[in-house]
């Protein structure tokens, strides 16, 4: 349609028709799963889970709340839902919130319609537009969103009983459009109430006047099921207006939680040198997550998000490249040295049960080596490495570190009997830097298998038999 109409009158004469929000969203949903083409691009993990249990929400015409913890993509498949809309739709210009121009809702939009007629004059409006969100906090009123009276308009002469005299707040103004509530348990019941008749009976009481909106709009929402399941911070009748309750999830292997991490992870300039990080790096980074996750020392209430991993892998990525600007080396490849200072972004991402002060850094650290353990035992058959275990029985003692140049363990190659045949099996033909993190890797894992000791501080270790 090009030039767009730009009068109710041209819009009738091109035979548009104006669907309502969620048969608008059915149809595009539709020609897109006709088509074979991807709904929620970068969502890793939930194909077969999630998506298919919001296609059918959207299908069947169902507002829908997403209930997960922290961190498992409620809000960006939420934002992601534009993408169904749309790209542009007509709304009555001159009106305080979008309206449908042959169907308008409010007094001032009606009136427009009735005084002007075919002429009444219309604007398009961009899919990105139609999309509003709002987290929910105890302090948000009626007002908020539902809408307030005008001070300003009673003063300009009309009266409280006069509809045009409301100031809308923000579900209204998502009218022909989508609206998302964050933590939606958050609100209080009052407010809840008002959302309850928006989303059913279509009666807004605002200081007591009446108003009907048949409100056109797409109603969403995200809950932690700790707040929306067991606490009963949310009145039952508006749980039972939402269509579909759709649990979130955690990734459920650690290939999805590497695919994440990877693809969510910034990305910065290594200033010329060559990023290598060995897949056992990335596997370990996804473990010490997975392990979080059933940590008994950990609280699972609150979740332990993929942000972790993403923080994670951010810092073992800057800590190796730190090494590289301090040394000179051409590589940035992160070694089982760096794991040490992940410290920050781990502890952060996490909450602990109620323990003695001070202990927070040991359990970290025990998370740490199960994980590297466990990749470990993917990897490498230990039986294997008899011979780089005898090799320190014999009084053999080997030092590692972030901050030991590649060429001393290029070193050990020749210095520890089976140790270059066991990280060619690996790492195979490989540059210096990943030769540095294999051994690295090699030597951890015969320490946790308490094949060899060590001993050392953050970031540097000495090996002995």
């Amino acid at each position: 349609m090009d030039p767009m109409p730009a009068t109710l009158g041209e819009l009738r004469a091109a035979n548009f028709s104006v669907p309502s929000v969620k048969t608008e969203l059915r149809r595009n949903l539709i020609d897109r799963l006709s088509s074979g083409d991807d709904l929620f691009p970068g969502i890793v993990g939930y194909d077969e889970t999630v998506i298919p249990e919001i296609q059918n929400a959207i299908l069947s015409g169902q507002d829908l709340i997403l209930l997960g913890e922290r961190g498992q993509a409620k809000s960006r498949i939420l934002r992601s839902l534009t993408v169904l809309l749309d790209e542009y739709t007509p709304i009555l210009d001159g009106t305080e919130i979008p309206e449908n121009p042959e169907c308008p809702v409010t007094e001032a939009g009606k009136a427009i319609v009735r005084e002007q007629g075919d002429d009444a004059p219309i604007r398009w409006l961009r899919r990105d537009e139609r999309y509003g969100e709002k987290l929910a906090t105890p302090d948000i009123t009626i007002a908020d969103l539902i809408g307030e009276i005008d001070p300003i308009k009673v003063a300009e002469g009309r009266y409280l009983s006069d509809a045009l005299t409301i100031h809308f707040g923000l579900v209204p103004r998502m009218n022909r459009g989508i609206f998302a509530i964050n933590e939606l348990p958050d609100l209080t019941e009052r407010i809840q109430v008002g959302l309850l008749n928006v989303m059913e009976e279509r009666d807004i009481q605002i200081r007591g006047h009446k108003v009907r909106l048949s409100l056109d709009v797409f109603l969403v929402a995200t809950a932690n099921p700790e707040d929306y399941t067991n606490r009963g911070r949310i009145i039952t009748p508006l749980k039972d207006r939402y269509g579909a309750q759709i649990r979130t999830h955690y990734p459920e292997s650690a290939k999805q939680e590497i695919a994440i991490m990877e693809q969510e992870a910034s990305q910065f300039d290594m200033m010329g040198r060559e990023l290598h990080v060995p897949a056992y790096m990335r596997e370990i980074v996804a473990e010490v997550t997975h392990l979080a996750r059933r940590s008994s020392d950990i609280n699972q209430r609150s979740g332990v998000s993929v942000r972790m991993s993403i923080s994670n892998y951010e810092s073992l990525l800057a800590n190796a490249f730190r090494r590289a600007l301090r040394l000179g080396e051409p590589e940035v490849v992160p070694r089982i040295s760096d794991l040490s200072f992940i410290g920050p972004s781990l502890q952060g991402k996490v909450e602990f049960e109620a323990m003695e002060e001070g202990q927070e850094d040991k359990i970290l650290q025990r998370i740490i080596n199960a994980a590297v353990k466990t990749v470990y035992d993917r990897h490498i058959d230990t039986d294997r490495l008899e011979t780089v275990a005898m090799a320190f029985n014999e009084g053999l003692s080997i030092e590692t570190g972030e901050a030991t140049p590649v060429e001393e363990y290029i070193d050990m190659l020749g210095r520890v009997d089976g140790l270059r045949e066991a990280v060619a099996e690996l790492a195979g033909e490989t540059g210096p830097g990943q030769v540095a993190a294999a051994i690295e890797f090699i030597l951890e894992g015969l320490h946790l298998h308490e094949l060899l000791n060590k001993h050392g501080l953050r970031g540097q270790a000495v090996f002995t038999g």
